[in-house]
């Protein structure tokens, strides 16, 4: 570990300067390897032992009571006090212990109500601290490890960190070689077996670290919480809860610290996992619990760090020298990061407020949201100057969200302000052109004593600086100061925080090959662009290839609803272009039933400015429309009725119903509610939707421009999100190639864009060829051996069928026929369910590997497609029970994950029907009276409520999702002693769960 002190010169390094900084300056692994073998045994040794010379205290505790025991004197110590039994029964089993409390409960004592009010025997109050956060070395840290706990199974715990004796973060080993998904895995079946046994203290875990050795990650119990419930709906939800959330450690040059020893070293060390802790988690309004990552730490700790320094030498105040901008590249959480520096910022005494800046009306809303998110009421937004002004002299309000217009407005009208000699600390959201100006220079005369910071993905160097304009504020740099971090965009690619692009450049102009732009002028170009032909022949490739490039066979459940795929946006060049496409789009699908049309909306607005091509910027739309001509105002108040229509609403182009547009389209695009938006600048700067993964461009893109529209799509969300998708209908190669040397380097294109369709199809080829030379469509292997050989080279099939099926050859190139691959994914389904029924107590060799189920379901069939070959089977052999035509139907449900579990079912079924049956009111039929006598079962054998029972499966089935923790699980269960010694309460919740969610993924979908 190092820091750097100040130079002589009295210029500080931007890297690191405190001891005590979270994220170290600059780490050099040690030279020497392991070599020689090494078991998961004596990883953990060797980790806790590293552990110990840390300076964490060493526990041999084997039982909830030598637990609970140590937690009670722990929590004296850290509040230097003496419990007696009743008081401390009191706080154990109502505060600590309480049985109905759950993960997020817990998370919420330890991120925001850890002092707990005691009331003493002798009628006193005390305020007893959980965890210290003032202080964060008066918290004793412990390690125990192979702890047992029973729950539905036994279970033996790795390593886990005690804080005050609560356990706070666990630890999770695999031996090297291992996938560390593997490790993740077990940590889900930990929380679904035996986490909340015994007193439920397992679940105050707020962190996990998995490792094999060789590579460490860690993640938040959200990120558990929520992976454990996917799988106990059937593996349909993938949120920022799944494995690719988990996160990377690394030093403040973003290099990343894999390895165990080297992660225990830093991560681990006393002062950086309390302030991770204490410091750089975020408790969202949505009851998440979010930890930051390295870079996102190692910025916030320079911004404190400067105006720390500021307040011990007031000559920086109001100067470049007191403040500087952050490079972290879009999409990679900037708006946390920002959150967590204004709240901590606001925590030093010296500092009044935090004015937090943005250049539209449409990302104050945005930025106001996410902040919201984060602690509701942290921040205040404003929709005048006069709000503005009196929130500035409300001493109250701390952070305050503005648009870079109202704060010009504010100190051009309020000259001599009082507030101007007051200590502000001035965040500015994207910085570039729009602070490059005389707004700009006038916030800054205005205000005295402050600190400026700027976050930007793309800053404006030299290279891409605007031609006009003043010579002094042409770069972030000259406007904001020193560069404080960095993180671009091929760090995140590497970490996995963003996704790479995929580019299709799709030409629509054949006959124009000939002309090259600078032999026709740009107003010729564009009117040859707006050509009918072109414009129907654009909106015809987007129809016909939609459903391949947004994955529309891909099932899964965000936002609390199945979804179907993921959605996009069409950038145009301008609201004429845009208009036309909108024209176009409905005129192609008039005739079409309602149900096959795509869900099209537009939107745009008045653009103030003009422009600058040459510098990649793109125009300002302002959040008006009143400046817009009568023509387009006309227009859009048409779309508007149509969206209107569409989602039985009622929008217009006044002030305030654009402004409820706005508002409305964009939840569609995050919940994946609507298909395409077409847009012309809006939405291409500043708007994130995890669902979004395809961008359709008819606009010209460079540089600053080019990379925040690409980043729409590169949002990550589940493995089969492996990469944005961009369809080009304009030649932006060469923009392309420009804008990633700019903003990554010039070797970045290898990492941000994926590699050419050839090098993909022949490794694709490769690996079938080696998968058919070893084994049968159909066979299933017998040793372990082989099943592991088997999982392996159909899960790299997988995997690169992800990416080639959005290739648009691929459809003819692919040598493997629909016949064979049911059957290999019918026997790796197979192995799947063998492997997870055995538990005959003997290590399986297939626990090293990793099934990846999500990239199975993408292409899967529905029950739809089953019933409609039952039909074709009664219509073409007057009958169901031919064996051909069982086989043929039975194959593809063995292919299927999501259908196996309802094998019997569908079989039954097929028995069931004759040539007069009507198949889908049989089949409703059917599945109906099987779902009342399964759930009468359960509710039977677990004594459960019946009516609340019925009514909690409804909800369930409405929303797509079976809700696995608060109060609604608690109400169906039968009356049972929450203070019970045994935790009864908990086991008969997660006893229910169990089979309630079997039950859920068994029925869900086929009704």
């Amino acid at each position: 570990m190092s820091s750097l002190a100040p130079s002589s010169d009295y210029r500080y390094d931007p890297v690191a300067i405190s001891s005590e900084s979270t994220v170290v300056a600059q780490f050099d692994r040690d030279s020497i390897r392991q070599t020689e073998y090494q078991s998961e045994a004596q990883l953990e040794a060797a980790f806790v032992k590293q552990l110990q010379q840390q300076a964490y205290d060493y526990l041999n505790i084997t039982s909830t009571e030598q637990l609970t025991a140590n937690l009670r004197s722990q929590l004296e110590t850290l509040n230097a006090t003496t419990f007696s039994d009743t008081e401390w029964n009191s706080l154990y089993t109502t505060v600590i212990a309480n049985a109905t409390a759950g993960i997020v409960d817990k998370a919420r004592l330890i991120q925001e109500d850890h002092v707990q009010v005691l009331r003493r025997d002798n009628g006193t109050i005390s305020n007893i601290k959980l965890i210290d956060k003032a202080n964060i070395h008066n918290n004793r840290l412990q390690v125990i490890n192979q702890y047992e706990a029973v729950g539905t199974q036994s279970n033996r715990y790795d390593v886990t960190i005690l804080v005050n004796g609560l356990p706070l973060v666990h630890v999770e080993l695999k031996r090297r070689g291992v996938d560390l998904r593997e490790a993740f895995n077990q940590i889900n079946r930990y929380q679904r077996e035996s986490f909340w046994a015994d007193s439920g203290l397992f679940q105050y875990v707020q962190l996990f670290v998995i490792s094999n050795g060789t590579y460490t990650k860690y993640y938040s119990n959200t990120t558990r919480q929520r992976a454990v419930d996917e799988t106990q709906r059937g593996g349909t939800k993938r949120t920022s809860n799944s494995y690719e959330f988990t996160s990377w450690w690394a030093d403040a040059n973003n290099r990343r610290i894999e390895d165990l020893a080297s992660f225990t070293k830093t991560f681990f060390a006393k002062h950086a996992i309390l302030n991770i802790l204490t410091k750089y988690c975020v408790f969202t309004v949505d009851r998440d619990l979010l930890v930051m990552r390295p870079y996102q730490i190692a910025a916030t700790e320079q911004i404190l760090q400067r105006i720390v320094i500021s307040n011990n030498d007031k000559t920086r105040l109001g100067t470049l020298a007191g403040g500087g901008y952050i490079w972290h590249t879009t999409g990679s959480g900037k708006t946390l990061t920002s959150f967590k520096a204004a709240q901590l910022a606001t925590r030093m005494p010296e500092i009044d407020k935090v004015l937090f800046v943005v250049d539209r009306k449409d990302l104050d809303w945005q930025t106001q949201r996410e902040y919201d998110k984060f602690e509701k009421g942290a921040a205040n937004s404003n929709t005048s100057t006069a709000e503005l002004k009196r929130q500035i002299e409300d001493p109250n309000t701390r952070i305050i969200i503005t648009t870079m217009q109202k704060l010009s407005i504010f100190a051009d009208r309020h000259d001599k302000h009082e507030a101007y000699s007051g200590r502000y600390v001035l965040i500015f959201d994207e910085c570039h052109r729009s602070q490059f100006g005389d707004m700009h220079t006038l916030i800054k005369k205005r205000f005295k004593n402050y600190n400026l910071f700027g976050f930007t993905g793309t800053p404006i160097f030299a290279a891409n600086a605007s031609s006009g304009g003043n010579a002094q504020l042409k770069t972030t740099e000259q406007a904001f100061g020193e560069r404080l971090h960095t993180y671009t965009i091929v760090d995140a690619i590497g970490d996995g925080n963003v996704l790479p692009f995929r580019i299709d450049y799709v030409n629509t102009i054949r006959a124009a090959e000939s002309l090259a732009d600078r032999q026709v002028s740009a107003i010729d170009m564009e009117q040859a662009l707006l050509a009918p032909e072109r414009i129907s022949q654009i909106v015809r490739y987007i129809r016909e290839h939609f459903d391949q490039k947004t994955r529309r066979n891909q099932a899964y459940t965000a936002h609390d609803k199945r979804q179907a795929g993921f959605n996009s946006i069409l950038a145009t060049a301008s609201i004429d272009a845009g208009k036309r496409y909108y024209t176009e789009f409905k005129k192609q699908q008039a005739e079409l039933p309602p149900n096959e049309r795509l869900k099209v909306g537009i939107i745009y607005s008045y653009a103030a400015n003009e422009a600058e091509p040459e510098a990649g910027f793109l125009d300002e739309e302002v959040f008006e429309t009143s400046q817009l001509d009568s023509t387009s105002r006309e227009f859009l108040e048409s779309a508007l009725a149509d969206y209107s229509a569409m989602y039985s609403g009622s929008f217009d182009t006044s002030s305030d119903g654009f402004a409820r547009y706005y508002s409305s389209i964009s939840e569609k695009l995050k919940k994946r509610e609507i298909d395409i938006v077409i847009v012309v600048n809006m939405f291409l700067t500043g708007f994130d939707a995890t669902t979004l993964n395809t961008l359709w461009v008819d606009k010209n893109l460079r540089q600053h421009g080019l990379i925040q529209a690409f980043s729409r799509t590169n949002r990550i969300l589940n493995s089969v999100k492996s990469y944005g998708n961009i369809v080009a209908f304009r030649n932006l190669e060469d923009a392309t190639n420009e804008a990633i040397a700019l903003f990554g380097n010039r070797d970045a294109r290898g990492i941000v864009l994926l590699r050419p369709y050839g090098e993909y199809l022949a490794e694709y080829q490769k690996v079938l060829a080696e998968l058919q030379l070893q084994f049968s469509p159909g066979e299933l292997p017998t040793s372990e051996e082989l099943q592991k050989t088997f999982v392996e080279l159909w899960g790299q099939i997988l995997r690169l069928r992800n990416i080639l099926v959005s290739f648009d050859e691929f459809k003819n190139d692919d040598p493997l026929s629909d016949f064979d691959r049911q059957d290999y994914t019918g026997a790796y389904l197979e192995i799947r369910n063998m492997h997870k029924a055995a538990d005959d107590g003997k290590e399986s060799i297939l626990d090293d590997v990793v099934f990846e189920i999500e990239l199975i379901k993408q292409v899967e069939i529905t029950i739809d497609y089953i019933l409609m070959m039952v039909r074709k089977s009664i219509e073409r052999d007057g009958g169901p029970h031919d064996r051909e035509a069982i086989n043929a139907v039975m194959r593809q449900v063995d292919a299927s994950a999501t259908l196996r579990s309802k094998r019997d079912l569908i079989e039954r079924f097929i028995d069931h029907i004759n040539v007069d049956s009507d198949v889908d009111d049989s089949w409703q039929k059917f599945v109906e009276q099987q779902r009342e006598q399964e759930l009468d079962a359960i509710i039977a054998s677990e004594g459960l409520r019946p009516n609340e029972t019925r009514a909690f499966m409804e909800r369930a089935f409405e929303a797509g999702a079976l809700q696995t923790y608060g109060t609604a699980v608690t109400k169906i269960l039968p009356p049972v002693d929450m203070f019970a010694p045994d935790n009864a309460l908990g086991r008969k919740k997660e006893s229910a769960i169990e089979k309630l969610s079997a039950f859920f993924e068994r029925f869900f979908g086929l009704g």
